[in-house]
């Protein structure tokens, strides 16, 4: 083989090694060891290199605590440091640990409004050097989710957009179309009846309320653990679409 022929099959074997190192990247996932849910989700766990959105399952602050904690414990799952960007100065890091994730791991990004939180975000997961970014949202357009989701891509990192709303009538834009890979709602149940009195460990309901090249589904969990890990219970998981009022229902 002719020198010149030779250098251009060792360039198209570097760009085909490239490709693939994209391609691994963008198949890799973060599973939640529980079996139940990780079925459910393409891959076996959630797209690491992709954006995720969770949200309180109501409007008030005990939901929307559960669903912090949530993304806190697979943010801990993650390697690596954590960006976390918020407005509001209300963030309890203890809570964090609890959940798995201790103060040492997390960078906390004030902003003074939500188009500069927004930029944190993009530019936290485009940076490709962080385990995770979370940030607290009210608004996501369609445009702003998509600009994510592409930085999420860029940077190969998992990024959770944590709704929280400062009015009721701000939670309806939960529901309207994002370009996120999947969509969590957590409420709280009653936790599960201890042998002697007291409280039991915290359990939640999940609802995966979208999931890109999946189906909507839902799952009773024990909350996240000192390790960020939930446990699965199975006393009301896999409930049909029609069970229940309150069902929320697939969207995408």
């Amino acid at each position: 083989m002719s020198a010149p022929v030779h250098a251009v099959v060792a360039d198209l074997r570097d760009r085909i090694r490239q490709f693939d190192g994209c391609a691994s990247r963008a198949r890799a996932v973060l599973p939640f060891r529980v079996p139940e849910i990780d079925e459910r989700l393409p891959g076996g766990g959630l797209a690491l290199a992709s954006l995720h959105e969770v949200c309180g399952g109501g409007n008030d602050a005990v939901e929307g605590a559960a669903a912090m904690l949530f993304a806190a414990g697979i943010a801990a799952r993650t390697r690596g440091q954590v960006l976390w960007c918020l407005t509001r100065p209300d963030l309890f890091a203890p809570a964090l640990a609890q959940a798995g994730l201790a103060p040492g791991r997390v960078i906390y990004v004030e902003a003074d409004d939500e188009k500069s939180l927004l930029l944190c975000f993009e530019e936290g997961l485009r940076h490709g050097g962080l385990g995770a970014v979370v940030a607290e949202v009210a608004r996501l357009s369609m445009t702003a989710s998509r600009r994510l989701q592409l930085a999420a891509e860029a940077g190969g990192t998992l990024g959770i957009a944590l709704r929280r709303f400062r009015h009721r009538r701000e939670a309806g834009a939960f529901m309207l179309p994002s370009a996120a890979v999947t969509r969590w709602q957590v409420s709280v149940v009653p936790s599960a009846p201890l042998p002697v009195p007291g409280v039991g460990r915290a359990r939640w309901l999940l609802e995966l309320t979208r999931c890109r090249a999946g189906e909507a589904a839902e799952f009773e969990v024990e909350a996240s653990d000192v390790e960020g890990r939930i446990a699965f219970s199975p006393r009301l998981a896999d409930r049909s679409p029609e069970a229940g009022a309150w069902r929320r229902g697939a969207a995408g």
